[in-house]
């Protein structure tokens, strides 16, 4: 591959125009997208001297309109450019404390820079210097590498994931990206250093678990944290939901592998992130409520609910987002069994219309998660399942367009009730609405004002004239 047809963004004339006493060079991740054809919007360029000073002259030399953001305590600057971002550093080699992830930092060669480099694939430089532009500085056979789908790290693994533990969880990310290998030397440091994680904050592990969620078989990810012992640290809740149990002749499925059948069933179909939480955490509350009972069998009864309120949790703890994106997830966890109860029984317009109702807009994402759940090897029961789901679907078309009741309000408010009976605030106000909602939802009257004030006037009648 010719590198300097690929070298199209202008900073990188800017940076040899600029920098004729100071080396620098394209590195990581750009390098590595670059040689393996993916699209990235992030250039990383090491800089043997001051990137600071080379970020600020390129910014001004390129006509960039924004503040260059600069981080001093770490030697670094960023700017954003035609939707890039372009962030400078200065060479650097690092020491480490075994308590701590924050190296310390001092100037260094090219060659210091990229031993410090976490994986061999990311380790490549371009160089961006006019004796030599666009060729590829690769002392860790990086490019060898990425033809074999091969992932190690350049230097000794032990060092190299004691230094910093979080390059564990990045080799399991880029494996699961990427769909590469972790080479088995580097396979197996990880498993003895697993427990270093625990020195890793919450924020950053959530990122990395968002990043595995998000790749094409999120799967691929969860099992390679489960065979080196990094889920057990990070994620108990996932490990609980291992194994089979049998008695009497009947066995449940292992409810691990199939979460992670769902979560990837769920990917094939959405890339929204929250909607692969809710796959990831669909059945999380199984270990709890299993029970054995005769003559059925196993059961998880209330797993949904149990679920939704893990969720906010979990959330906590891993410091994930506690907004209306954990609220998107427990709905979910706590209604991803409606659609399936109303598929195995007569699908009637009351039981849609609640579904609908309590779904609201997310009613979708729910029908999605529902099919997704659907991983019995049983065909003919898949092909039920799938059936009756259609009608489902169909009829939540149907009553929507009749009945207009995803996120309605009954036409008849508290006030209207309030005021007519010349009421305080009270507990005969709450069942007359809830008598409204539940006459609309059952399709005893259209959803209407004049058919909801008729039976306001008829309950209010029997309430306070009764």
């Amino acid at each position: 591959m010719n590198l300097k047809e690929h070298l199209q963004h202008p900073v990188f004339r800017a940076v040899s125009e600029l920098s004729p006493n100071h080396p620098a060079y394209a590195v990581g991740g750009f390098v590595r997208d670059l040689l393996l054809g993916r699209p990235c919007k992030d250039i990383d360029i090491v800089v043997v001297g001051s990137g600071i000073e080379l970020a600020e002259a390129c910014a001004k030399y390129l006509g960039v309109s924004q503040e260059v953001a600069v981080f001093k305590n770490f030697g670094t600057a960023m700017f954003h450019q035609d939707g890039y971002e372009i962030e400078f550093v200065g060479a650097r080699k690092e020491s480490y404390e075994s308590h701590s992830r924050k190296p310390a930092v001092e100037n260094g060669s090219l060659q210091d820079d990229q031993n410090r480099r976490d994986f061999t694939i990311n380790a490549m430089a371009i160089s961006l210097n006019k004796e030599n532009y666009g060729e590829l500085v690769d002392p860790f056979d990086g490019q060898e590498d990425l033809k074999k789908k091969n992932i190690q790290t350049p230097l000794d693994p032990d060092i190299t994931f004691s230094d910093d533990p979080l390059r564990m969880l990045r080799a399991i990310r880029f494996a699961t990206q990427l769909n590469f290998d972790i080479a088995p030397e580097t396979f197996e440091s990880i498993q003895r250093n697993a427990e270093r994680v625990k020195i890793l904050s919450a924020e950053r592990i959530a990122e990395e678990l968002n990043k595995i969620l998000l790749a094409p078989k999120p799967s691929l990810g969860f099992k390679l944290l489960d065979i080196s012992g990094i889920l057990g640290i990070i994620f108990p809740e996932l490990i609980a939901l291992k194994g089979t149990e049998s008695r009497n002749g009947r066995s449940h499925k292992d409810n691990f592998l199939h979460t992670l059948e769902v979560v990837d069933n769920v990917a094939e179909k959405s890339s929204n992130l929250w909607l692969r939480w809710a796959a990831l955490l669909h059945d999380i509350a199984k270990p709890q409520t299993k029970r054995f009972e005769m003559p059925g069998g196993w059961t998880f009864h209330g797993h949904e609910f149990i679920g939704s309120k893990m969720v906010s949790r979990i959330f906590k703890r891993m410091r994930l987002p506690l907004n209306e994106k954990m609220k998107y997830v427990e709905k979910l966890v706590a209604l991803h069994l409606r659609p399936i109860v109303l598929a195995e029984d007569i699908v009637t317009d009351s039981a849609v219309r609640r579904l609908l109702f309590e779904a609201g807009d997310d009613i979708d994402d729910l029908m999605l998660l529902c099919n997704a759940d659907i991983t019995s090897k049983n065909r003919e029961k898949v092909k039920r399942y799938h059936d009756n789901f259609k009608l489902v679907s169909e009829k939540l078309v149907e009553l929507e367009e009749k009945d207009r009741i995803r996120n309605f309000q009954p036409p008849v408010t508290g006030e209207d009730i309030m005021k007519h009976f010349n009421i305080p605030p009270c507990r005969e106000v709450g069942i007359i609405k809830d008598r409204i909602k539940d006459a609309i939802l059952d399709g005893e009257i259209p959803n209407n004002f004049d058919a909801a004030w008729k039976l306001m006037l008829d309950e209010g009648g029997k309430l306070f004239n009764g």
